[in-house]
């Protein structure tokens, strides 16, 4: 068998669809299906390239490209490794996840110095709730809205019945209580002292770019420490300088027992999560280095990565970027979209460079999906607030890309209140 490299031309979008349906997904293909059959063959910085050569501003990607895509830095790092050695035995030392793990933790809140190093932010919420189960923490709370991911534990701790319902029975005693609500939190604590692990993100992302009162990741800390609780921060999208700051937690000064990181850690090139802990929670992991293992854990080709986005990220200065970029993206969206669609409007929010805008039914929310594509720009819907269109937009970004992301979404909310959408392919 041979292997068949896509180059532009050279595949037709309807085989590619025909594959889809047999092999992978027929749902998926469908859904390809409203964005036109498009594929997509080439990436570059802010970019994605299609097999019809049209080119689309990637302002989505559920908050991977924090350093746009092939970022050179990343690029060199991951090429030398694979030249070199790309997957190790993991019977001998291997110097490159030992500093990965050590450039990690540098960026981390104090106190954050252990390292686990898995592929999907899935796997390590896992992570984090086994280190919760090891330190004796068994019952599990998480938030309204909150996203963890789909693995059973972390689907467990996900609150939405459309993705939980088929799988139950799920991991027992856990809860869902309203996001940003600390006297809920507080009674459930108080409730169980010295059982309980609490999850959740600093701002929830899938939720909708839910944003919680100001001090309530502080007071969710507190109320953690007085109960003899277990905390964990999923920063898998909310991180990594998306927000303006390295992690969610830096906004109030937040040390959590594990904070979990992914999506954009493996500089965009390949799939790596983490969960960093601190010393004492990572305690059980400590004495028994078989206790919790993966063959792809640390490899060396993805520590690679690591390394060098966190120098991308660093060289930069795209944690400072996101916030500046941020704070001239939010307030002009928001004008655009309180202009041109004020009647199917609810709301515009953000913080860095994770903008969300919220419309009053999620079938406005896809057909604004699909006007954007139309005008050259890719967003994302949030799968636990539907009616939520979500920019999550390189740091990288030029003045002359912010421009084009911000006429295309003019174009877009005219064309959804004038009710001409199409689908792409079809203007």
């Amino acid at each position: 068998m041979t292997t068949t490299h896509l180059v532009p031309g050279t595949h037709t979008e309807q085989r590619i669809l025909d594959l889809y349906r047999a092999h992978l997904s027929k749902g998926r293909a469908t859904l390809a299906e409203l964005f036109g059959t498009h594929m997509e063959v080439a990436s570059e910085g802010a970019w994605i390239t299609t097999s019809d050569g049209e080119r689309f501003l990637n302002a989505g990607g559920y908050g991977v490209f924090i350093m746009g895509a092939r970022h050179p830095v990343v690029m060199e790092a991951v090429e030398r490794q694979l030249r070199t050695h790309p997957v190790a035995t993991r019977i001998l030392l291997e110097p490159t996840v030992a500093l990965a793990a050590e450039a990690l933790v540098s960026v981390m809140p104090p106190g954050l110095d252990r390292v686990h190093f898995a592929l999907s932010g899935a796997e390590a919420v896992e992570t984090g709730l086994k280190l919760a189960r090891a330190n004796g923490r068994k019952r599990t709370v998480s938030m309204h809205g909150g996203y963890h991911g789909k693995t059973l534990g972390a689907l467990s701790a996900t609150a939405k019945e459309v993705y939980q319902r088929p799988f139950r029975p799920l991991l027992p005693d856990v809860r869902h209580l309203p996001y940003g609500d600390a006297d809920a939190l507080e009674a459930e604590l108080a409730a169980h002292p010295g059982e309980v692990c609490v999850i959740l993100e600093p701002l929830q992302g899938e939720g909708g770019v839910i944003i919680p009162p100001k001090g309530y990741l502080k007071r969710v800390e507190e109320l953690v420490r007085e109960h003899d609780g277990f905390l964990i921060l999923d920063e898998v999208q909310s991180g990594f300088g998306r927000l303006g700051e390295w992690w969610g937690a830096d906004i109030e000064g937040v040390v959590p027992d594990v904070l979990l990181a992914g999506k954009a850690l493996g500089g965009g090139v390949v799939p790596v999560s983490a969960a960093v802990a601190t010393r004492e929670a990572f305690r059980p992991f400590d004495k028994d280095p078989y206790v919790h293992t993966a063959t792809f854990s640390g490899q060396p080709l993805l520590m690679a990565a690591v390394q060098g986005a966190i120098q991308a990220v660093r060289d930069g200065r795209l944690v400072s970027r996101a916030g500046d970029l941020g704070a001239v993206l939010l307030p002009r969206i928001a004008e655009i979209a309180r202009r041109n669609i004020p009647d199917l409007l609810v709301d515009v929010r953000g913080q860095g460079l994770l903008i969300g805008v919220e419309l009053t039914e999620a079938g406005l929310a896809g057909e604004l999906l699909i006007e954007l594509f139309n005008h050259g720009v890719v967003a994302n819907h949030s799968m636990n607030g539907s009616s939520v269109v979500r920019f999550t937009p390189p740091a990288t970004l030029t003045d002359q890309e912010v421009d084009v992301l911000l006429d295309s979404f003019d174009k877009a909310t005219r064309a959804l209140i004038s009710g001409s959408a199409t689908l792409p392919g079809r203007r």
